[in-house]
């Protein structure tokens, strides 16, 4: 009777003893579950792709990176090459070349610029020294000539002529000096020729068999470089410590091995001097003095030479006045066998 009435009034009672339900709440359920279903897959679905982008993006830019600089190095490469052989070049090494090989585009256009403009420096270099070297025979030979014609023929003079005769060999002699000099000047700063091993120490002992009066403390100094020239830089450090030293007389010569390679030092007592004064005694025909004239004592380009030397060695020259007074001038000349 239940069965019947239920089925007549259309409502369906649960055999379970649950609440009867409404006809078609099942499929609003099945509806709700099929859509909170398509949410979840829309959601996964748009997180793989988020972190698929990631990681694609991530690639791409590394990727990017890593060809940008190779491409770039390719590129630069030949600006490099112009670069380095411009730092590296000096009135030493003109000889070098950066003679780039590749196709005729605007960075080898630049490349040969360079090496025409290189070729030009070479040969202006080349005849500067040349007339340094001939200009200095042809006066050396009338001086030299001029001093022998004022001793042979003026040997025997009036004691009034004597106090002339003097003069005249005086400046005959700083006359040579100036011209040895100006060679010797000339010499430094244009080339490198005989580069081999040397020992600071023994070319100072050579210096100071000529100077006995200096104080030595030479330890071995190893270099490489051109041994006339490098000696020449020590004498000369030596003959400006002794010219320019007062009654106190000390030199002291120092040579070992520091920081950037081989040290000579050499210093003296002597006037005081100012530290902003320091730069210039290193120019040509300067002196302590100001003066810029010649005087028995030399002409000028003592402590020039030794810069010289020093520059083309591809060395560091760093002069520091005493205490009390006097200067110490250390050169320091790498090992340039070993750089």
């Amino acid at each position: 009777m239940n069965l019947l009435l239920s089925s007549a009034l259309g409502v369906s009672v649960s055999v379970s003893g649950r609440a009867p339900q409404a006809p078609g709440a099942q499929g609003e359920v099945d509806q709700e579950v099929v859509f909170q279903g398509d949410l979840q897959l829309q959601y996964e679905v748009l997180r793989y792709q988020w972190v698929a982008t990631a990681v694609i993006i991530a690639a791409l830019t590394v990727v990017s990176v890593i060809l940008g600089w190779w491409l770039a190095g390719r590129v630069l490469r030949p600006i490099h090459s112009v670069t380095s052989t411009a730092r590296r070049l000096s009135l030493s090494n003109l000889h070098e070349r950066i003679a780039m090989q590749g196709p005729d585009d605007e960075l080898k256009e630049l490349a040969d610029t360079f090496d025409d403009m290189l070729d030009r420096l070479e040969r202006s270099t080349d005849a500067q020294r040349r007339f340094a070297a001939n200009a200095s025979h042809e006066l050396k030979t009338p001086l030299a000539l001029d001093r022998a014609l004022l001793q042979v023929a003026f040997g025997e003079l009036p004691e009034e002529l004597l106090e002339a005769r003097d003069e005249l060999l005086a400046s005959n002699s700083r006359q040579h000096r100036l011209i040895d000099g100006l060679l010797m000047l000339a010499a430094a700063e244009h080339t490198l020729t005989n580069a081999e091993p040397v020992d600071l120490a023994d070319l100072a002992r050579r210096v100071l068999c000529e100077h006995p009066g200096a104080t030595a403390d030479l330890s071995p100094a190893l270099t490489s470089g051109d041994p006339v020239l490098v000696e020449r830089l020590i004498a000369n450090l030596v003959e400006n410590a002794e010219k320019y030293n007062d009654q106190r007389r000390f030199i002291a010569v120092r040579t070992g091995t520091g920081e950037g390679g081989a040290v000579v030092t050499v210093e003296n007592t002597g006037q005081e001097i100012a530290h902003e004064v320091v730069p210039s005694l290193f120019e040509p025909f300067r002196r302590l003095t100001g003066d810029r004239t010649e005087s028995v004592s030399g002409a000028g380009l003592g402590l020039s030479i030794v810069a010289a030397i020093t520059r083309v060695h591809g060395g560091t020259i760093d002069a520091v006045p005493r205490t009390g007074g006097g200067l110490a001038v250390t050169v320091r000349l790498p090992d340039r066998g070993s750089a």
